[in-house]
């Protein structure tokens, strides 16, 4: 039986993200070393943080640690809101206003390409949805992998005073071979958008 492995914060810190068992994940490793293994405890492979700022802001971090030649980046492009990209290296984060259905996805790529979707419920897309402003993010190359932060401004999140949150990374192998990193996985294929799955909450603080 498929067992949804869970973990909760409501402080900013850093977890580790699980890869999807049915998924490849060879790439994500530290240069020179052993692969990960899909339980390693924190400090391997990829990890990411979400915390609620000044003024509701959303920050996210995710930092990757890898063979940066075994890893498709897709390159620099002009910042724009582009669907589809899932399909290469791509960081996600799905955010949901406690107790209730609707939930939103913000993809960022390496390119400086984003998206921002509403859902009224599981997988429904409200496709009326036009984002009030862009995400601001930045990806950094490094060494031994890459990094990204994001922020998110609370025009651009469910009106909550608890948040429930999923953090999620698309990796693209240089084989065009992809693998699907979560916080949890509640589901025997990798699927981001299962609400058991948003297993970080954050709470606004009021003034």
């Amino acid at each position: 039986m498929f067992t949804c492995h869970e973990s909760s914060s409501t402080v900013a810190k850093h977890h580790a993200l699980r890869c999807h068992p049915a998924s490849p994940y060879a790439a994500v490793r530290a240069p020179n070393g052993p692969r990960p293994s899909r339980e390693a405890p924190l400090g391997c492979a990829i990890e990411g943080s979400a915390s609620l700022g000044e003024g509701g802001v959303l920050a996210l971090s995710y930092r990757l640690r890898g063979d940066p030649e075994s890893i498709r980046i897709p390159e620099p492009v002009p910042p724009s809101a582009t669907d589809d990209l899932w399909q290469h290296t791509c960081l996600e984060a799905f955010v949901a206003a406690l107790n209730d259905p609707e939930y939103r996805e913000f993809n960022f790529a390496p390119s400086g390409q984003w998206a921002s979707y509403r859902f009224v419920a599981y997988r429904e897309r409200d496709f009326g949805f036009v984002p009030s402003n862009a995400p601001q993010f930045a990806f950094r190359r490094r060494a031994d992998g890459f990094q990204l932060d994001a922020l998110l401004a609370p025009e651009l999140l469910p009106a909550s005073a608890i948040l429930n949150i999923s953090l999620t990374a698309v990796i693209e192998a240089s084989d065009g071979s992809k693998s699907y990193w979560a916080l949890s996985h509640c589901a025997a294929q990798p699927d981001f958008h299962l609400r058991q799955s948003f297993s970080l909450t954050l709470q606004r603080t009021t003034p």
